[in-house]
């Protein structure tokens, strides 16, 4: 009987493993009721490590290459089991495989606004997200701290925890930093590189190393970024009553073409008491130019003498000047009554 059992039991020979999919960071080799023949082959590929557990311990560790399964390439699993060297019958022992290659574009984010305390607004509320990368970079460790006796353990298993981590990095660089959300806003590479000198050693703990750590946006909640867009808008005005004559200035000859004349500057222009009474001044400062120049051009225009064509002639000049905007319609009618007056 005894020996009919053992012509029964069935032997692995050769130990691999071909990755299916992406995001498998460990997986364990389909063992049962299988032994490991003495001598088998064990092929460890290139972005790959395999261990051999025995009982829950973690004994011998490979990396990429060819291996005979012997007492000699299994020392610490030799050493658990109290085998002799030359003993070469087969043997249990669970073996897992585990992927050293990058895990590109993971993505994290702050689910909810966090709260900072910023040198320039005060308590703010912000929000941030980006994208990381990791590899696999001491399988002990992982499968000590990590995947453990599990099936298989993927990316997306440890994504929750590693965003988690990441939150909490960042709010504890906030609070540390004095740096204005402005700046931190202006200088995101700076600040996925000092993040990631932040979390390095917390990915180390989990026996995986962090390759890259990007901040792809940092923003303010919507309520938050209106304020921000007005005081950026204010600063960029700078001196209120320099940008209103200057807002003045290109108004009149857009009013001198529109139907209403200077009177539709104020209309155009007017946004509250407070700013008006800005504009009033600055336009009184800018329309002292131009009142001069009328003054100077209406003397000249003065017939010499009651000549009903110079009269006439004056007028259509006058007249030209209201079309323009440089007289008004007032004006022009008073020096009309004058005029038409000589020639009675």
């Amino acid at each position: 009987m005894a020996l009919m059992d053992f012509i029964k039991k069935q032997f692995i020979d050769v130990i691999h493993w071909i990755e299916e999919g992406d995001g498998v960071l460990a997986t364990r080799y389909p063992m049962q009721d299988f032994e490991i023949q003495y001598g088998a082959q064990l092929t460890v590929r290139e972005s790959q490590m395999a261990v051999f557990v025995n009982e829950g311990k973690v004994a011998d560790v490979f990396g990429p290459g060819l291996y005979t399964l012997t007492t000699q390439t299994l020392p610490l699993l030799t050493n658990l089991k109290n085998w002799d060297k030359l003993f070469e019958s087969p043997f249990k022992s669970d073996v897992y495989f585990f992927s050293t290659r990058l895990q590109l574009d993971r993505k994290w984010g702050t689910p909810n606004p966090i709260t900072i305390r910023d040198k320039d607004f005060g308590v703010v509320r912000m929000r941030a997200f980006g994208i990381y990368s990791y590899k696999l970079a001491d399988p002990r460790k992982f499968h000590t701290e990590i995947s453990g006796t599990r099936e298989s353990y993927t990316a997306d298993d440890l994504d929750g925890q590693l965003r988690g981590l990441a939150i909490a990095a960042m709010t504890d660089l906030f609070g540390q930093s004095s740096v204005p959300f402005i700046d931190m806003a202006a200088n995101q590479q700076e600040l996925g590189a000092a993040l990631k000198a932040k979390m390095d050693e917390v990915f180390a703990r989990y026996g995986l190393a962090l390759d890259s750590f990007v901040v792809q946006n940092v923003s303010l909640p919507e309520e938050l970024q209106k304020i921000l867009d007005t005081k950026i808008g204010m600063n960029m005005i700078g001196d209120m009553g320099r940008y209103t004559q200057y807002q003045v200035a290109n108004s009149i000859p857009l009013a001198a073409q529109n139907e209403g004349g200077m009177a539709g500057i104020g209309a155009g222009l007017g946004a509250g008491m407070s700013i008006g009474q800005t504009m009033a001044g600055a336009m009184a400062q800018a329309m002292q130019p131009v009142a001069a120049q009328a003054a100077a051009v209406a003397p000249t225009m003065a017939p010499a003498t009651g000549n009903a064509d110079e009269v006439i002639a004056t007028l259509e000049k006058l007249h030209g000047l209201v079309a323009k905007g440089v007289l008004s319609q007032a004006e022009f009618d008073a020096k009309k009554a004058e005029l038409l007056g000589k020639l009675g």
